[in-house]
């Protein structure tokens, strides 16, 4: 749970919260001298209904509320939750690079994660809209959002390896949130070895994610021990960016050391019943200021009634 804000530039209003209080009290000040001029202050006891010399702290606190509420409702406050959802649109961001070709989960790295990829096509609701990225030390968009998932396989299926140096994760989270245009959640799931060593900053990545509130599911493909390609020994999988990754979009970290392992793990993701959810508070905020303004009013025409 958190709230954010569409327009924070006007939370530098509440550097008027202590200026309000100051004034308060520079005012309560004020107004005791001038009640000192009254002789009788058994009939100033009566009119005001209570001790002479109030402080009004609850009256403060009101205004205080009042003034806070309006800042937050003017700055766009949005509170977001997680709560049951129904749809989701996906992108599926599939690393591309050599490593992938590792033969550590048959028939590759690569091969396994497109075979189950088409298989979690079967699994997500009609009416999500999927989108493929592939990445090396680039990403490109394969297939941008779409509900005909027959472009989707096809897209899944015509990813093959790159020779472009490297593997950018970083850009790979970027370029699959943009893809995002609808109203459904969106949810990024992104397979990789985990080798993020070229491009944009992973940290950079994930802020510019959060401000989008887009869940993502990262997958590590890979055995402890790796395995070979080309005649090379594979590095082995990085998990340690991966988890980072996860847990700070609200999403899980999945390890896929097996084919059995890297399927179940689609199932889970496509059988997830939770979301992000968001409820702007704008009119709530504004509404409850304005009957606190009421109430503010009416309390000092009565029980908090300055006497000049």
């Amino acid at each position: 749970m958190e709230i954010t804000f569409t327009h924070p530039e006007y939370l530098w209003f509440l550097f008027m919260v202590p200026v309000l209080i100051i004034v308060h009290f520079v005012s309560l000040k004020s107004t005791k001298r001038k009640a000192l001029k009254f002789a009788n202050f058994d009939a100033i006891e009566r009119v005001t209904g209570g001790k002479v010399f109030s402080r009004n702290l609850f009256l403060l606190f009101i205004r205080l509320i009042i003034v806070i509420l309006f800042i937050f409702a003017l700055a766009g406050a949005t509170y977001w939750y997680s709560g049951a959802g129904s749809n989701f649109d996906f992108v599926l961001a599939i690393d591309s690079s050599s490593s992938m070709l590792t033969t550590d989960i048959e028939p590759s790295r690569l091969e396994a994660a497109k075979i189950y990829a088409n298989d979690f096509l079967d699994e997500i609701s009609p009416n999500s809209k999927v989108g493929v990225v592939s990445f090396a030390g680039t990403s490109i968009i394969e297939q941008e959002l779409i509900d005909s998932f027959t472009f989707v396989r096809k897209a899944i299926n015509n990813i093959q390896i790159r020779n472009i140096g490297g593997t950018d994760i970083g850009e790979a989270i970027i370029t699959s949130s943009n893809l995002f245009i609808g109203e459904n959640p969106g949810v990024i799931i992104l397979l990789t070895d985990g080798q993020s060593n070229v491009g944009v900053n992973i940290n950079d990545a994930i802020e510019y994610i959060k401000s989008k509130q887009i869940i993502i599911y990262t997958i590590g493909v890979g055995t402890e021990t790796g395995g070979q390609y080309l005649g090379n020994v594979s590095l082995t999988l990085d998990e340690g960016i991966l988890r980072t990754i996860a847990e700070n979009t609200e999403g899980k970290y999945f390890l896929a050391d097996s084919a059995e392992s890297l399927r179940n793990t689609y199932i889970e993701i496509a059988n997830t019943t939770e979301t992000r959810i968001k409820q702007n508070l704008t009119f709530p905020f504004f509404v409850i200021s304005l009957i606190l303004v009421l109430l503010e009013w009416t309390m000092i025409n009565t029980k908090y009634k300055t006497i000049p």
